[in-house]
């Protein structure tokens, strides 16, 4: 099981272009889809904790599947296996990259990544939104986030702790009228 979470998280380290979000799809399809090791609500709780924390995204949601999965070695195994590529690509960058920066099909290479990362985000959002109650109150949050971020109002993580602040305040209303959390 430790070589399965190692294995499993050092090819989704493989894709790092564009960092941790465009890895999510990745992490979804492995430990949702394929190997069940979480369920969809636990898979968005860990998005929204590792994006919330301090840390990528990727080792965050890595070190916390490991751990739940294998305990303390589980989420080393995890946790290693998602950095090990960016530190071999990094390396072999440092080494080669100066030498061919100019290169004009390196140069359309990376443009083509960072289409291909876009795109990876976009579906990440996606399916993130597919699986959101659908409600007045998430609606609102995902609009008023998005403009606040589409006109650069706000950081993103002061969008992160109002949307937290909301869903907290929410609960806490919602338990004062004695209704059922539905999350």
């Amino acid at each position: 099981m430790y070589f399965t979470l190692f294995w499993t998280f050092f090819k989704i380290g493989l894709f790092t272009f564009g960092g941790g979000y465009a890895m999510i799809p990745f992490i979804h399809s492995y430990t949702v889809d394929k190997y069940k090791w979480i369920n969809e609500k636990e898979f968005m709780d860990i998005i929204a904790i590792s994006e919330s924390t301090p840390g990528p995204i990727a080792i965050n949601s890595a070190t916390y599947i490991g751990h739940k999965i294998k305990g303390i070695r589980g989420s080393i195994f995890a946790t290693v296996g998602v950095m090990l590529p960016s530190i071999i690509i990094i390396i072999l960058i440092a080494a080669f990259f100066m030498q061919y920066k100019e290169n004009p099909h390196v140069e359309f290479a990376f443009k083509g990544i960072r289409i291909g990362v876009a795109i990876l985000i976009i579906n990440a959002s996606i399916r993130m939104f597919r699986k959101l109650d659908k409600n007045i109150l998430s609606y609102s949050l995902i609009t008023l986030g998005f403009l606040l971020l589409l006109f650069d109002v706000l950081s993103v993580i002061y969008v992160i702790i109002i949307g937290a602040l909301v869903g907290i305040l929410t609960q806490i209303l919602k338990k004062q009228r004695g209704e059922e959390d539905v999350s």
